[in-house]
């Protein structure tokens, strides 16, 4: 089975005609829907609200935006400062959400939103371009299909349609699973390219509660359909940790099951997880309130309830904004505690 082109096949028809049972409803915001035509709110395809975690101001990468519902809820949420880029690789989805782009410009106020053709597993290379390129200079030998390869090559480190740390929120929603499986860590890998450190990702998707059989990855009506694509729940959350990621929580889970076949339950969850920031020469200590006597965070780091301890910067920045933590830095921790560094209780 070609999967690329299973999901291709299924998701123009899916822009042409409404696929009910393509996705799971969610409940959106409504007076974020007032704005948008009818067509773009029927022809959605999620399964999740990743819109929730825009903030004023935010530059937006929306993975597989589809017929652009996500990106025109974003877009009045980022005000006039913020930016959405949208990203796909189906004509005929792009094609829908572009169809009202000049309409909900001026309706929100501004035009910030755009919409490219890519891969969401290569986030530099630009298709619009190369299509453009080989329609006028077609591959007709070895020689020139090498050229091909090292003129893309270059074109994505020199001027990637999305640059390296430029995106404050890379949200999708239903898309992950639908990327073949040998591409899935080069997606995370761009996810993490382009968020700004500091930056986070905000993902709903379909996970498993079993690692998908080989047989059920190759039917295609179930691949297509946001199934037997979806990763298992603890291989969805280490995919984020092993490309450098911190601080994933599952912020949304659906209780019941989208569906159960063969035993195995697939349902959607949201993850949200952040890059961290750039390291300095700062001090910082922790003071970990509790509830509980010891915990570890993902750098293995331990934290004894009442126990002040210097930790390296990613651990303090995991952790700074978590109410069971007092945390200090340089500036703020007093002579003694700095003498003692370790085993100070408040």
């Amino acid at each position: 089975m070609n999967k690329t082109q299973s999901v291709l096949d299924r998701y123009s028809e899916a822009a042409l005609q409404v696929q009910e049972n393509l996705c799971c409803p969610i409940d959106y915001e409504q007076e974020l829907l007032q704005l948008l035509p009818e067509e773009i709110i029927t022809k959605d395809y999620g399964c999740g609200n990743p819109s929730r975690y825009i903030e004023t101001g935010d530059t937006v990468l929306d993975l597989g935006s589809g017929g652009g519902k996500i990106a025109y809820m974003a877009a009045q949420l980022v005000g006039e400062q913020g930016q959405v880029i949208g990203v796909d690789i189906n004509d005929d989805m792009l094609a829908l959400a572009k169809k009202y782009q000049a309409e909900m410009a001026e309706k929100i106020g501004g035009d910030r939103v755009k919409f490219v053709k890519a891969w969401i597993q290569n986030l530099a290379l630009d298709l619009d371009y190369w299509q453009h390129y080989l329609q006028h200079n077609p591959v007709e030998n070895l020689a020139q299909l090498q050229a091909l390869n090292s003129a893309q090559q270059q074109q994505c480190q020199q001027k990637p349609v999305i640059a390296d740390n430029s995106i404050d929120l890379v949200l999708s929603n239903c898309v992950l699973n639908l990327v073949e499986p040998q591409a899935k860590t080069q997606l995370f890998e761009e996810m993490f390219r382009v968020v700004k450190p500091g930056g986070r990702v905000a993902i709903s998707d379909i996970v498993s509660n079993q690692v998908v059989p080989e047989h059920l990855m190759n039917n295609a009506e179930l691949w297509s359909g946001c199934i037997s694509g979806a990763f298992e729940l603890q291989n969805f959350l280490q995919a984020f940790k092993a490309v450098g990621f911190h601080q994933m929580r599952i912020d949304q889970w659906q209780a019941e099951p989208w569906q159960v076949i063969e035993g195995i339950e697939f349902r959607s969850v949201t993850v949200v997880a952040y890059k961290p920031v750039e390291a300095t020469d700062k001090e910082y200590m922790l003071l970990y309130k509790g509830p509980y006597s010891v915990v570890m965070d993902d750098f293995g780091q331990s934290y004894y309830r009442g126990q002040l301890v210097e930790v390296s910067e990613q651990s303090y920045q995991l952790n700074q904004n978590n109410q069971d933590f007092i945390a200090m830095a340089t500036s703020q921790i007093p002579e003694m505690t700095k003498e003692k560094r370790h085993g100070c209780c408040a």
